[in-house]
């Protein structure tokens, strides 16, 4: 593998997020009494490589920072900084959550005018599983947007919601990224350029795909629009 990083943003915020995301695979390294240099050794990277990547000071591309979580029995959303929620990229703001008011409203204006039969409940308790907009965990890689659609790490899937700016990519276009599970990718809104093996599309909104992730693949946004999409990972650790 070759020693891929992207540009590391200088703002306070990225700089946090690397050194956090840095402190967690050292961390998770140091857990598994690896060394740096067996680290390096397993992924075909430098040692030096590896320390910048740890130290925040170089920022992994997609591609070796799957080799590197796939190594240490990691799930890419455990990186995730739940502490720091920047909001540079574009993208829509968090939808504001309705009052109850409202939402009786809504529901009263469906239909031909009518009321609806079905009415608003009062809220109770906490839904297992729930997570606002605003409180969704992430992680940025190489201007890539990855955010967790779940509170907490899952090991078995990771359910993502990922931001592609025009003009980024997962991986250059002459060295593929391939790891464990198999991917389910739904496109909300934009284009988004995927290859798998040799076969290559542009998906745009309400195109979806799956594809064992085994195979090598390279997901870019060369278009002027941002590309968001709902993704799913499953069986990546196994």
């Amino acid at each position: 593998m070759t020693e891929e990083s992207v540009e590391v943003d200088t703002t306070e915020t990225a700089v946090q997020m690397n050194a956090q995301m840095g402190l967690r695979l050292r961390g998770a390294r140091e857990k598994a009494n690896m060394s740096l240099r067996e680290m390096a050794r397993r992924v075909h990277l430098s040692p030096s490589f590896i320390s910048q990547v740890e130290l925040g000071r170089t920022a992994p591309s997609v591609g070796t920072l799957y080799a590197m979580v796939t190594e240490l029995g990691l799930s890419l959303d455990s990186l995730m900084a739940e502490d720091v929620a920047p909001r540079d990229l574009e993208s829509p703001p968090p939808p504001v959550r309705p009052k109850l008011a409202d939402r009786t409203e809504v529901a009263h204006a469906a239909g031909s005018g009518r009321p609806s039969s079905v009415l608003p409940l009062p809220e109770v308790g906490s839904l297992p599983g729930l997570q606002r907009a605003d409180e969704r965990p992430e992680l940025y890689l190489g201007g890539v947007r990855w955010e967790r659609l779940t509170p907490d790490d899952d090991p078995e899937v990771e359910f993502l919601r990922v931001t592609y700016p025009a003009g980024t990519e997962s991986c250059p276009a002459d060295n593929l990224m391939n790891h464990g599970g198999k991917e389910y990718i739904h496109i909300l809104s934009g284009r988004l350029e995927i290859q798998v093996a040799f076969a290559r599309q542009v998906l745009g909104p309400g195109d979806s795909l799956h594809f064992d992730s085994s195979i090598p693949h390279r997901l870019s946004n060369p278009h002027d629009e941002t590309c968001i999409a709902v993704w799913f990972v499953v069986g990546r650790q196994k």
